[in-house]
């Protein structure tokens, strides 16, 4: 298990991160979360140091999650980004003992259909290697700085670090089952905040939210699929709130 510790005390709070991202990502946020709690990043399987090895199915990664929270001493907050939301919600419902609230950043519960093609033509487009960070910054522009830390340096350039194969393994399960099973399941407090600009099919985080008997569902106007990194002022508000209620329950 690869976890990062970003300091802080009491409260846990655990980041999970996207698709193709690893727990530093989570480095800006995680340095105004301290103040809620001890903030921790867990790097998802076949992501930044974590095991490259399968199954890649979403209980697979549960149970990791599931296997860090059980080292607390009590139940902690889950924040996750994309498909780092996917695995918070469905570990609080699957060990609803060892979650307290669930933060979930645009991720939809039902995605049959969507198939990797256009992730493979989109990885292909990509000049890797990259000669240097600054290229990786100017090729991904608004979203440059979140990319540098997805990324590693190999004797030719910068790749990035996880298996593009293993990604699209990943991906491909969602395209092939919903998890709306695992949103009946979810009686904790629960916040999705959708990027005005979503991946997700419409409609349907609105739907997540108000499944949760504690669900609030809000909408980032203008920001793309990585709200926290888009809209960094916005994000911050919104789950600041939500922590503020929830830990003074």
């Amino acid at each position: 298990m690869s976890v990062v510790d970003f300091g802080g005390h009491g409260q846990p709070i655990v980041l999970l991160h996207g698709l193709m991202g690893r727990a530093r990502t989570w480095w800006p946020v995680a340095r105004w979360l301290t103040r809620y709690g001890q903030v921790v990043g867990l790097d998802a399987a076949g992501h930044g140091r974590a095991a490259r090895t399968g199954p890649w199915t979403t209980e697979r990664f549960v149970e990791d999650v599931a296997g860090l929270l059980r080292s607390f001493d009590e139940p902690a907050v889950l924040i996750g980004h994309s498909m780092g939301g996917l695995h918070a919600w469905a570990t609080a419902a699957t060990h609803p003992d060892l979650v307290r609230a669930v933060v979930v950043e645009d991720m939809a519960p039902d995605q049959r259909g969507r198939t990797v093609d256009d992730w493979r033509a989109y990885f292909d487009s990509w000049p890797v290697p990259f000669g240097s960070l600054a290229q990786v910054r100017e090729f991904f522009g608004s979203t440059g700085n979140y990319f540098t830390e997805c990324v590693e340096e190999r004797e030719d350039g910068y790749h990035l670090i996880a298996r593009l194969e293993d990604l699209y393994e990943i991906a491909a399960e969602w395209g092939r089952r919903e998890y709306w099973s695992f949103v009946a399941g979810v009686k904790c407090p629960l916040l999705v905040i959708e990027a005005g600009h979503t991946l997700m099919p419409p409609g349907q985080q609105a739907e997540l939210a108000a499944c949760v008997p504690h669900g609030t569902h809000v909408v980032i106007e203008g920001a793309g699929h990585i709200v926290h990194d888009g809209a960094p002022d916005e994000y911050r508000g919104a789950v600041e709130a939500f922590l503020s209620a929830v830990l003074c329950r």
